[in-house]
């Protein structure tokens, strides 16, 4: 005999009829209890009240009312076969068309690429060329640049003199724009404090 009363796993085994060890103490139990004789009875109400009401189906198209809504990862080996798959022709004569374009594309690939890496000597002569080309246009620019502040005289004198006083006259040049750079904000500044 039970001292407590039925929990509700315990009265749903009762209401569902099972048969096995523990069932009877419990049936046992639920026959001199009032209080779990009662929740017993109130709990078959509710399924008999339950089963009687009609079954509903959703429509046809709710599955797919809710699967738009649904956000699905999509793997991408997954997304590519489907896009792949898109990409073939569907007929047969279109298919063997499609392969022999792409044979051919493949084929003026590989020769092109074959053809490129055997005049490798080409592709560097030209791109040393070219950056031959770029150095002298960089140092053209700069002798202009450096002429046009210290004018010629001061240019020839540079380019007779060692790399370290052109080193040294460089880095003057910087100090000297540096400073007037701030020279001319310490006006702004004093000049908007005034106001």
């Amino acid at each position: 005999m039970i001292d407590r009363h039925l929990r509700p796993d315990e009265i749903e085994l009762l209401l569902d009829g099972e048969e096995g060890f523990g069932v009877a103490p419990l049936r046992a139990h639920a026959r001199s209890c009032v209080e779990c004789q009662g929740e017993l009875e109130s709990a078959r109400a509710l399924m008999m009240a339950l089963d009687s009401l009609p079954d509903f189906a959703p429509s046809p198209a709710f599955a797919d009312r809710v699967m738009s809504q649904v956000h699905v990862f999509e793997p991408w080996h997954a997304a590519a076969t489907r896009t792949v798959g898109q990409l073939i022709p569907a007929t047969r004569p279109a298919r063997i068309a499609a392969s022999f374009g792409a044979a051919v594309t493949a084929g003026l690939a590989t020769a092109s690429v074959t053809w490129a890496v055997a005049r490798a000597d080409l592709a560097v002569f030209t791109a040393s060329l070219g950056l031959e080309r770029f150095r002298e246009q960089l140092v053209a620019a700069g002798s202009d640049v450096v002429s046009t502040v210290i004018g010629q005289p001061g240019l020839d004198a540079l380019r007779g003199s060692s790399p370290e006083v052109m080193a040294l006259a460089l880095g003057g040049f910087v100090a000297a724009a540096g400073m007037g750079v701030v020279g001319i904000r310490a006006l702004a500044t004093s000049a908007r404090g005034s106001r």
